[in-house]
């Protein structure tokens, strides 16, 4: 059976759920004392029209009545123990039907007993009491019993089927008349009960979505991450949620209609709010509440937390509190601002803090004067290589330590990345104090470090920039020093230099030879000089050495000391030292073929690039045999990494590439190079050449050199033969087999070249 027939609210095709469905049998159960009375009323109208009349059958209608109406109130009773066990639709169901027959026999009774009246006697009065009673009941149990449709009609048809008969039996125009009235009358009833229906079914659905409403309400506020409190406009408390009792440290109570000043009394007393920020706090809270627009304030609490709360006004005047506790926000706002602005490796401020520092000293200086010492580390990279970064990290915070511990309270000192450090010295007296602070930092940073059981010693290499003397701009400070610092490293490591204007000029200079490089590279502007290599035996040329040459259009030729050295710096070398690889093969096609070609490789070559495919790959362009190209090679390629360098000029030896040790004996370890390196020829440097024509200890110091080489199967060149004295003391070395030098010829260009490999050099003499 469906409760709602065909209402309007809800489709009659969907389930009922079971609270509406109770609350519908509920409103049939709710009122016994209505039931039992108005019974109680129509069995002594029943019992009275059987005394007036005497008759037994009325007197057993009315003992009919009130025993169901007894039954009816038992029932009832019944039903209030049972409520709580409806759990299904079903057991709602089935009570419904229990009342519904229970009220149809009440009204049916009372009906037949109407009829019954009209038939069996004519006493007006018994008649008219019997009529009214009948209309009455059937009035009243529709009113009450409204909330089951089937129930109304069952007691419309219950007690206006007999109702009618009763004026039908009494015969007559007027009662004919009145029974046509009553079918009106009893359609009202049924329209006014559907109404009445439906209004209570608006009321259970309206009441059951507004506790469902209030219930996600109280689960949303008591489960979200905020404290709330709701003020209504009168300033008392409305509303509060758990979230607020815990981050104020209150108990749960009921604190509806307390003022702002009455909660936050309770904060004190709970230990939340410092006493002696009381006044502040209210005075804070209630204009916030006063002003009526948004706004917001921190607080801190006892124990250090701190909370934010924010006011935010409602239409009806009232306002509502968000408490937020913003303790761990703060926190990692704190630490994000610390990493912004400090090294997370040494602690020590960052460029970027390292900067405003700066500003606000400058400005605080008021033209006295302050020093900028830029500290470079050396060596430092070694460590790195060695021992790794781990360790090299340890050592960066022992150099933090040292330096803070040199510097004073008014002195900042920062990590600018790297191993560079930035010192501001400040107020100072003089240059001297500069000065002073840059010994202690070279002589403190210059002391023996222990690093994970390693024994570690670096040095540092200072710049130092006067304000406001040098500079008055940060910046512009910044910029100096670290020149100073590049020429502190480049003249020699473990000093410290003032800035001087002659450095930026230097540095300008610098910068033009740079961009003079780069594009000289990209005109191809360079040249390839050869400087032969006489065989002492043949007198003949056996080897030319390929050599770099830049003539500039305005400087005229650059000398090679000079931008060697910066091409390295600026990682251009690798590419400049393929290019004469290249021309250095294709050139060397075009000669005899006994004459070959030396080419010297730098360590950047190695280091940094595929130096065995490159060879080959020249080799290849250029037709020529591997046999007639030789490579130089300085100790300072074999820093490096010795084993994986050995492993490569295997491959070259191996492919039929000659390889030559260059500048031999001005290393420490160039002994140990002429067993364990595939050589194929030993080129013994100059130095050994000095004080030869004078003293017998300098031949025999050259003497034994070759010898040992010649013994190991090398060859053996002597550079730098500048006399014909010395020519004629080296010739008379049988382990000497080259002579290269200016006595023989300068390096020049391939095509000057050409003519002299044509014509030969002059012969020389070679007996002293």
């Amino acid at each position: 059976m469906n409760v709602f027939g065909n209402t309007r609210h809800r489709s009659a095709d969907k389930a009922v759920p079971l609270d509406i469905y109770a609350s519908l049998v509920d409103a049939l159960f709710d009122d016994r004392r209505s039931l039992l009375i108005g019974s109680m009323a129509a069995a002594s109208c029943a019992l009275l029209s059987a005394w007036i009349t005497g008759s037994v059958v009325l007197l057993a209608f009315a003992v009919a009545i009130a025993v169901v109406a007894l039954v009816r109130f038992r029932d009832m009773g019944v039903y209030a123990h049972a409520r709580s066990g409806l759990t299904t639709v079903a057991d709602a169901r089935r009570w419904e039907i229990r009342y519904v027959v229970g009220a149809t026999m009440s009204v049916g009774l009372i009906g037949v007993w109407c009829l019954v009246v009209f038939v069996t006697t004519a006493d007006p009065f018994v008649r008219l009491l019997s009529f009214g009673i009948t209309l009455a009941y059937t009035i009243g149990t529709s009113g009450r019993n409204f909330a089951s449709p089937l129930l109304v009609y069952a007691q419309i048809i219950g007690a206006g089927l007999p109702l009618s008969a009763a004026m039908f039996a009494s015969g007559g125009l007027y009662y004919t008349i009145f029974v046509l009235i009553l079918v009106p009358f009893f359609m009202a009833l049924k329209f006014i009960s559907d109404r009445l229906r439906q209004v209570l079914l608006d009321a259970v659905i309206a009441n059951r979505e507004m506790g469902l409403l209030a219930t996600r309400f109280d689960t949303a506020l008591n489960n979200m991450p905020h404290g709330l409190c709701m003020f209504d406009s009168d300033r008392c408390l409305v509303v509060t949620n758990q979230q607020l009792l815990a981050l104020l440290g209150l108990p749960e109570a009921d604190r509806k209609g307390i003022s702002p000043r009455e909660l936050i009394r309770e904060c004190i007393d709970a230990g939340t709010i410092l006493r002696s920020d009381v006044d502040g706090f209210i005075g804070d809270f209630e204009s916030r509440l006063a002003a009526g627009r948004s706004d917001s304030f921190t607080i801190q609490t006892q124990d250090g937390r701190a909370l934010n709360l924010t006011f935010q006004p409602m239409e009806n005047g009232g306002s509502v509190v968000l408490v937020e506790d913003i303790t761990e926000r703060r926190a990692a706002e704190a630490r994000i601002n610390h990493l912004a602005r400090y090294d997370s490796l040494t602690g020590l401020p960052n460029r970027v803090f390292m900067r405003e520092q700066m500003e606000k000293a400058l400005a605080a200086a008021g033209g006295r004067q302050c020093a900028i010492l830029f500290v470079d580390l050396d060596q430092f990279k070694q460590v790195n290589d060695t021992l790794g970064h781990p360790r090299g990290d340890i050592l960066l915070r022992a150099v933090a330590n040292r330096l803070r511990r040199l510097v004073r309270e008014t002195d900042i000192v920062a990590r600018f990345g790297g191993d560079e450090f930035v010192i501001m010295q400040t107020p100072i007296g003089g240059v001297e104090d500069a000065a002073s602070l840059a010994r202690r930092i070279i002589a403190a940073l210059s002391e023996q470090y222990e690093v994970d059981g390693h024994q570690v010693v670096i040095g540092a290499s200072i710049g130092i920039a006067m304000s406001p003397g040098d500079a008055a701009g940060v910046d512009h400070l910044l910029k100096i020093a670290d020149m100073a610092l590049y020429w502190a490293k480049t003249d020699q490591r473990g000093i410290w230099r003032f800035f001087e204007p002659e450095m930026d000029i230097r540095a300008h200079a610098r910068r033009a030879l740079e961009l003079d490089l780069r594009h000289a590279l990209s005109t191809n502007a360079f040249q390839v000089h050869y400087q032969p290599l006489l065989n002492l035996r043949t007198q003949k040329i056996s080897t030319c050495e390929a050599l770099l040459r830049w003539p500039h259009p305005t400087r005229g030729m650059v000398s090679p000391s000079e931008f060697i050295p910066v091409a390295e710096e600026m990682g251009l070398i690798v590419e400049l030292g393929n290019w004469v690889l290249h021309e250095a093969c294709r050139a060397c096609a075009t000669w005899p073929e006994d004459v070959r070609v030396a080419v010297n490789l730098s360590a950047n070559q190695f280091r940094r690039g595929d130096i065995a495919g490159t060879i080959k790959e020249a080799l290849h362009a250029a037709g020529l045999e591997p046999g007639r190209l030789e490579i130089e090679i300085t100790e300072s390629v074999l820093l490096q990494d010795t084993r994986a360098t050995r492993q490569i000029l295997r491959e070259l030896k191996d492919y039929g590439v000659r390889i030559s040790l260059d500048d031999f004996g001005t290393g420490y370890s160039s002994l140990s190079y002429l067993h364990s390196l595939p050589l194929n020829k030993v080129k013994i440097d100059r130095s050994f050449l000095e004080g030869l024509e004078d003293g017998e200890r300098s031949l025999v110091l050259l003497r034994g050199v070759a010898k040992l080489s010649a013994e190991l199967g090398l060859a053996v060149t002597v550079e730098g033969i500048e006399t014909a004295e010395q020519l004629a003391l080296v010739a008379a070395e049988s382990c000497v087999t080259e002579a290269q030098g200016f006595l023989f010829s300068m390096a020049i260009p391939a095509a000057d070249l050409e003519i002299l490999l044509n014509t030969g050099l002059p012969r020389m003499e070679m007996v002293a």
